[in-house]
């Protein structure tokens, strides 16, 4: 707005400055008075313009007279035009009520004509229904007088067209009985609430396509249902309802409104029989399945007993039809003791050279491998470490095999685990071909070999025993070729078999998390084909077939009978030795892992609960005087991982043990620091790293990573550690015995025994103990050792002397003195 328009201000006119005290503070308590004078700014109206001066004024603005002071034209002009504007929107407002007035009448007409459109209708169907309930009436008694007339002892003669029926009882004609309109309103109203459901009228293609008049439409069963009662009514029996006997799933527990949900009956009732039974339950309440099953069988129905593993059902195995199956490639597990050999032969076999890029030269992850021979025929190997910490790998290499080659070192023998390879085979009951490895060496020995396999049971072909043995060298080829001729002939006798046109079903070999992937397994398939899109579950973990990828690192679309994979889509990692198994929906496969995994948790909750309290407290106490070495261990794999737990579990005795906080697959991370620093425990990382983040919070929290890449050195370092918690051992040495002759009263020093060194010696700095009688009484250190005036370090043997106890004067004569020196051991673990 411009000062040229003549607005008034507002302001004071003529307001004289108006002095005020102000009172201001200031600290420490001080305060002043101040003269404050306000001033108002003047403000200056212009008078109205004089009708008399030369300027027109606009009549239509009224009379300048009659205006408020300082109200100019323009501002009379603009006020003006604001209240056209109003009077215009209130008329707009005014009409569009008016239109919304007539839009609800005819709203409301519209809603009237239906409804006297649906009266009409309705009126019609009655009178329809009653026109048709009089015509079934009268055909009743047609039927009734027609029945009448044929029960007639003698039947009427035919009569010429034309005549009248004459009276059968004699007499006048009989005349037709008509119903009043009372009766037949009567019969109307009886009939009206057994007929009202039938369509009356014309069935128009509305009615059709809408299903009548658009209710819901009664079952073809829930028809006949009503027809039998209809029936039954009619002929004057009592309509009762029909007992429907169900199969009512019981869980071992279940909540009493689930019950009667069940059961399709009233909650209130099965409340009741509860309650009859002696249980004062609500419809809340969680009751045990013996008792439900009490509930089901009063109420007549059947029980059927279910449970929550019956989730596991879609994935049970069935039988394989004879027909469909083919032959299949046996699969083949190489085992032996660490480093004789193993890996080294299946790289001549596979012409490759994995064992070159091991950490240390030796095996330490379970590795899967396919191999077509010369002859086209494709054999899989699994490749199990040696190293005595990975038991577990090794015995699951025996389970998923078909043929075990057990490889022994010429120039080695047997080996501890060899015989837990043997142990494994034979409890796995699989064939086993014996491959004596290292024959090219100058020290080798094949007979001995031969002969220390006896000692287990093993005969080999040339003991005249039914296992088959080859002398073969992974270094220069020699008995290759025999070896795998003895693969082929042990897989012929063994005729093995599978269907490849079913759902597949593998055993994780190993499983990974890569950082680039996710969750990686290691899948042996062992019947069925695995395919690029198959909805799985394995273990506590189910998945989609995302890739495949076989033992050359190429991707394929699918996989059938013994061929190793490894498969990416899990949402975890699986643990090593799960069965994979194929489902049809991911919702079945979902189920049945939270139900794994639930399984699991309860199970390891039980086992880690105390059962009573005395238990309880025995652990606490026995536990009290342990002393623990906690860590944290992160694998490269979930194989690796489960061995070097095994391996930290027997290290320790009664007063140190370790503790495996936590184990996982993968890189170590910000919260695996975060725990270690909680716990105040290392990190063990085998052939994995820490990123960048957690190498940077180890550091600023100081928390110490250690990384490995052989297991040897793992192991020696923990134990190394876990010795460091040992108290040291405190050995004894006894130097001398010394007999006392007499006891002497010494001014400022007490008794003093006059001693005559019988064996060893006495020394200064040795421990004392004063025996009376062959009994310990006192337990010290010497105070002064003298010979003659002069205090020396030792005594020796067949010397008299004289000694003083600390804080210690009931020595008698003949009593005798042991002299002893005390010795800390170092302990270490085993």
């Amino acid at each position: 707005m411009s000062d040229s328009d003549g607005k008034k201000t507002l302001g004071l006119r003529g307001a004289p400055a108006r002095p005020g005290n102000v009172k201001q503070s200031f600290s420490h308590g001080r305060t002043k008075n101040v003269v404050v004078e306000t001033k108002r700014k003047r403000v200056v109206v212009p008078k109205p313009v004089s009708s008399k001066t030369g300027t027109g004024s606009n009549p239509s603005l009224g009379d300048p007279k009659k205006r408020p002071a300082g109200i100019t034209d323009s501002e009379m002009e603009r006020r003006l035009k604001a209240v056209q504007a109003a009077r215009a929107r209130e008329s707009e407002e005014a009409e569009a009520r008016v239109a919304e007035e007539k839009a609800r009448a005819e709203d409301r007409e519209r809603r009237r004509a239906e409804i006297d459109a649906k009266e009409a209708e309705e009126r019609e169907r009655e009178e329809s229904l009653k026109a048709k309930a009089e015509e079934d009436a009268r055909r009743k008694e047609e039927a009734e007088a027609a029945a009448v007339a044929t029960a007639a002892p003698a039947p009427a003669q035919p009569q010429p067209a034309g005549a009248k029926v004459p009276n059968t009882k004699g007499g006048a004609p009989a005349p037709v009985v008509r119903k009043k309109e009372g009766d037949r309103e009567e019969t109307n109203k009886r009939n009206k609430g057994n007929d009202d459901s039938r369509r009356s009228g014309k069935l128009t293609l509305n009615q059709a396509l809408t299903g009548g008049e658009g209710g819901r439409q009664r079952s073809m069963a829930q028809m006949k249902r009503k027809q039998e009662r209809q029936r039954q009514k009619a002929m004057g029996g009592a309509v009762e309802r029909e007992k429907v006997v169900r199969n009512v799933n019981l869980p071992p527990a279940i909540v009493v409104s689930e019950l009667a949900n069940r059961m399709a009956e009233r909650v209130g009732a099965v409340v009741k029989a509860l309650m009859t039974n002696g249980m004062m339950v609500t419809q809340n309440e969680t009751i045990d399945a013996d008792t439900a099953e009490l509930i089901i069988e009063e109420f007549g129905h059947k029980v059927v007993r279910v449970s929550d593993a019956d989730v596991e059902d879609v994935i049970k195995e069935a039988e394989d039809d004879p027909k469909d199956l083919i032959t299949r490639p046996p699969v083949i597990t190489i085992m032996g003791h660490v480093d004789h050999g193993k890996t080294s032969l299946l790289d001549a076999i596979r012409k490759a050279k994995v064992q070159s890029g091991e950490a240390g030269g030796i095996t330490q992850h379970i590795g899967a491998y396919q191999v077509t021979t010369d002859g086209g025929q494709v054999l899989s190997f699994l490749d199990t470490p040696g190293h005595a910490a990975f038991t577990s790998m090794r015995s699951r290499g025996a389970q998923v095999t078909d043929i075990v080659v057990l490889v022994v070192a010429a120039d080695d023998a047997v080996m501890p685990q060899t015989i837990e390879a043997i142990n494994h085979a034979k409890a796995a009951k699989v064939p086993m071909i014996v491959a004596i490895n290292k024959i090219d060496k100058y020290e080798a020995n094949p007979d001995k070999v031969r002969t220390d396999l006896l000692q287990h049971s093993v005969i080999v072909e040339k003991m005249s025993g039914d296992v088959q043995d080859v002398e073969v060298s992974a270094t220069t080829g020699q008995g290759i070729d025999q070896l795998l001729e003895a693969i082929s002939l042990q897989a012929e006798l063994l005729e093995l078999k599978a269907n490849p046109n079913r759902a597949a079903v593998g055993a994780v070999i190993e499983a990974q998390l890569d950082v680039g992937r996710g969750p990686v397994a290691t899948v042996l398939i062992q019947n069925g084909t695995l395919r690029q899109g198959d909805i799985f579950v394995v273990g506590e973990q189910y998945g989609k077939v995302r890739a495949l990828i076989n033992d050359q690192g190429e991707r394929i679309k699918e996989a059938g009978p013994s061929v190793p994979v490894e498969v990416l889509g899990l949402n975890g990692t699986p643990g090593a030795g799960d069965v994979l198994n194929v489902t049809d929906t991911e919702a079945q496969a979902r189920e049945i892992a939270e139900y794994r995994s639930k399984a699991a948790k309860d199970k390891r909750a039980a086992a880690g609960a105390a059962t009573t309290l005395e238990q309880l407290m025995a652990n606490a106490k026995a536990n009290a005087t342990v002393s623990e070495l906690p860590l944290l261990i992160k694998a490269d794999v979930q194989g690796s991982a489960e061995a070097i737990l095994q391996a930290m579990e027997k290290i320790g005795n009664d007063e140190v043990r370790v503790r495996v906080l936590h184990s996982g697959v993968g890189a170590i991370t910000d919260t695996d620091v975060g725990l270690a620093e909680a716990s105040n425990a290392p990190i063990i990382g085998f052939n994995v790293r820490a990123n960048a983040s957690a190498r940077a919070t180890a550091n600023q929290k100081g928390v110490e990573i250690r990384y490995y890449s052989v297991i040897y050195d793992m192991v020696d370092d923990v134990k190394a550690a876990a010795s460091g918690l040992l108290s040291n051992e405190i050995r004894e040495h006894f130097i001398g015995y010394a007999s006392i002759k007499e006891v002497f009263k010494v001014t400022g020093v007490g008794k003093v025994a006059g001693c005559l060194v019988t064996e060893g010696k006495a020394s200064r700095s040795a421990g004392v103990r004063l025996l009376r009688d062959d009994v310990v009484i006192h337990e010290g250190t010497l105070k002064t050792l003298k010979r003659f005036k002069d205090e020396v370090a030792e005594v020796p043997s067949g010397q008299e002397c004289g000694m003083a106890f600390d804080n210690y004067e009931d020595i008698r004569p003949g009593d005798v003195i042991e002299i002893f020196t005390r010795e800390e051991v170092v302990r270490t673990l085993a």
